[in-house]
């Protein structure tokens, strides 16, 4: 036994104990508590943004597994996730079947809301940066894959030289593909062809490029100084494979391919390719024709034509089989490429720093836009 205040003091700790252990089991207003047999589970962690940003790649992706490797992380982690906000909306967001996943319609909608949260976070940060330097921080470009090639490495040279806290991170895709990940986020802007479905987003027109003719040496309109879509038609076409913007482009500007789509004499007959460059070794190789926009053309193609007769052996069977570029007369088919990027996008400073490093660039034979 101890002095009576010793006595006092102990049974003061042991009162403070106890009281302490019924705070911890008493649920704070506003938490849900879910109660099996005599356990309290307290469901008190709201949701995240972590949590939205993987149900809005499951939806975009329609696999869990690809999801998750879209967000870095293992498809348990993800999974588990978005049961756990599946069960505190008390909604079902997936239809989880053998071979697909579908989002539900009320999951729809809340994905769309969720990819509103994220978009106005990443402004958050946007807003932050832009304090201290409008231009600092990275830019997610997307290019299509027949522009790319031919103004991404100006492009980049420029965009180093004029701002290089503002490092571009580049994605070649088809015009479908970017513009889905524009809507989600992925990428902040993308310089496309028109025409494209129109999704509410804002535009600033770069530039005008015309297409040219390319065909084999050997070609009897080799000769020629120009060509007509009249005379294109009754040869062998090489487009590029469906999902290629640029192989509609060429269809819509070129009415004459189009009606004779479904001919055997006519398109139907033409070999397509899985690139631009593939097309042109095959021009090259004699086995068609095709169109290419004009920056895909290279800068001593359009000078005067090599002496074939000079060449021996291996260089004159190279020789034999370049290709030559052939301007339209009369109406030049074109195509218009545009700058592309979210309405809610908040780095203007960037965009029109963007749009600055492109007009720096050569871009030879094309009509530029104000």
């Amino acid at each position: 036994m101890g002095t009576p205040d010793k006595v006092q003091a102990k049974a003061k700790l042991l009162f403070a104990a106890d009281f302490d252990m019924t705070m911890v089991r008493r649920p704070i207003a506003g938490q849900r508590v879910v109660i099996e047999g005599s356990v309290e589970k307290q469901h008190n962690k709201p949701m995240t943004l972590t949590e939205l940003k993987y149900i809005v790649a499951v939806a975009r992706e329609k696999h869990f597994g690809k999801g998750a490797e879209a967000c870095h992380v293992s498809q348990p982690t993800l999974s588990v996730a978005i049961k756990k906000l599946e069960e505190e909306l008390q909604v079902k967001l997936f239809e989880r079947n053998a071979n697909e996943i579908t989002v539900t319609p009320l999951g729809e909608e809340i994905v769309r809301q969720a990819q509103s949260v994220l978009e106005q976070a990443d402004s958050i940060r946007e807003i932050a940066k832009r304090g201290k330097d409008p231009l600092a921080g990275a830019l997610r470009l997307g290019v299509i894959y027949t522009i790319g090639p031919y103004l991404l490495p100006d492009l980049v040279r420029q965009a180093i030289a004029h701002t290089p806290q503002m490092p571009l991170m580049l994605q070649e895709n088809f015009t479908v593909k970017l513009l889905e990940e524009l809507r989600t986020g992925e990428i902040d802007c993308a310089i496309l062809a028109e025409p494209f479905p129109d999704t509410n987003l804002a535009i600033a027109p770069l530039y005008d490029e015309p297409f040219m003719a390319a065909v084999p040496s050997t070609h009897p309109l080799a000769a020629r100084s120009n060509i007509t879509a009249e005379e294109l038609k009754k040869e062998t076409m090489l487009l590029l494979g469906t999902g290629h913007c640029f192989r509609d482009h060429v269809l819509e500007v070129c009415p004459e391919f189009a009606r004779f789509s479904s001919n055997a004499e006519g398109i139907r007959k033409s070999f397509e390719g899985s690139s631009l460059e593939t097309i042109k070794h095959m021009v090259a190789a004699g086995m068609g024709v095709t169109l290419v926009p004009r920056l895909s053309v290279p800068k001593d193609a359009l000078g005067p034509k090599p002496v074939k007769a000079r060449a021996k052996g291996k260089e004159a069977a190279e020789l034999a089989s370049y290709i030559t570029y052939l301007p339209f007369e009369g109406h030049v088919p074109t195509r218009r490429v545009v700058l592309a990027w979210r309405r809610s996008f908040t780095r203007y400073e960037a965009i029109a720093a963007l749009r600055n490093a492109i007009y720096a660039c050569e871009l030879p034979g094309v009509t530029r836009l104000s």
